[in-house]
């Protein structure tokens, strides 16, 4: 008598949620100074403004803060981001997996598909979104070099915007903040969908980890190609002084305004910092995943396997 194997089942939340909070922890550490010299550069605008520094590229900046304020520096902002980057990449993953099975289940679908997986992506972006935008906020007002004496710290950053501008106030940019998530994970998971499907079959668990790697890799290149321009309004958002009129404020209408004032280029200010952290980045972030569900599913044992 014949016995049908049946699938493996689909981890639960916690491990997905686990997988995501190590891989983000990871992937910061590894890469933060790059996040430091983007964010400078989509600050910079087209007048210079008196007692900063100037920067003329990627390499130029990194020279420049080492100079000026130190290599400390490129750290400067850390506490937010590294207290977020759990959450925030768990909530990715863990999003992305829960949108996935549900976009699955509505359609009848048993695969994912290309389209589906973009979907799936994009609702992750918006699900992560929300829980990122006041951490974002403190993370640039402290990279800033132009704002970071007003502060002494990440709390103080909280205190002073609540005293300004109410609770509400640390959700500034959060529009702004949907779209660029929304892009980024849309490309990202996307892709890796594409890209996973284009590389040779893996003989072996080395072999598994790099095609991880590489279509990660790639996720994260075509997801910041997407999103550059949403982030970069999104970074001048939440930069702006408490208690004066906003001169952007909504995504769109924003770019075309940085667009005209300053030339479409100005919509990818950081991009070579970006795309350097956020390439690999987005590789480390599977690579790491996929590392931390296989140890789960080693000790969770059968039928997850």
């Amino acid at each position: 008598m014949s016995t049908s194997q049946s699938p493996p089942k689909s981890l639960p939340f916690y491990a997905q949620f686990s997988a995501g909070a190590i891989a983000g922890v990871t992937e910061l550490l590894c890469l933060y100074p790059l996040d430091v010299v983007k964010t400078r550069m989509q600050l910079q605008g087209k007048v210079e403004v008196p007692g900063t520094d100037r920067y003329n590229g990627m390499v130029d900046c990194f020279k420049k803060i080492i100079k000026n304020e130190g290599a400390g520096r490129l750290y400067r902002g850390l506490v937010p981001p590294l207290m977020l980057e759990a959450p925030k990449r768990a909530v990715k993953f863990a999003a992305n997996d829960f949108w996935g099975k549900t976009y699955k289940s509505l359609t009848g679908q048993e695969k994912m598909t290309q389209g589906l997986s973009v979907l799936t992506g994009c609702s992750a972006g918006a699900t992560e979104s929300v829980v990122v935008v006041p951490f974002e906020l403190v993370k640039i007002r402290l990279q800033d070099r132009a704002q970071a004496h007003l502060y002494t710290g990440p709390w103080d950053v909280v205190r002073k915007i609540v005293q300004a501008d109410g609770v509400l106030g640390l959700y500034a940019g959060l529009e702004s903040t949907f779209w660029r998530h929304v892009l980024w994970n849309g490309g990202y998971f996307g892709c890796i969908h594409s890209v996973r499907s284009l590389l040779p079959a893996a003989n072996g668990k080395g072999e598994e980890l790099r095609n991880n790697f590489v279509s990660g890799a790639i996720g994260g290149f075509v997801g910041t190609a997407l999103n550059t321009p949403a982030d970069v309004v999104k970074s001048r958002i939440q930069n702006s002084a408490s208690g004066q009129a906003r001169k952007y404020n909504w995504t769109f209408p924003s770019m075309a305004l940085i667009a005209r004032e300053e030339g479409l280029a100005a919509l990818y200010k950081g991009f070579t910092p970006k795309v350097l952290r956020l390439a690999p980045g987005g590789g480390v972030l599977l690579l790491v995943v996929e590392v931390v569900l296989e140890q789960f599913r080693n000790v969770l044992g059968p039928p997850y396997k």
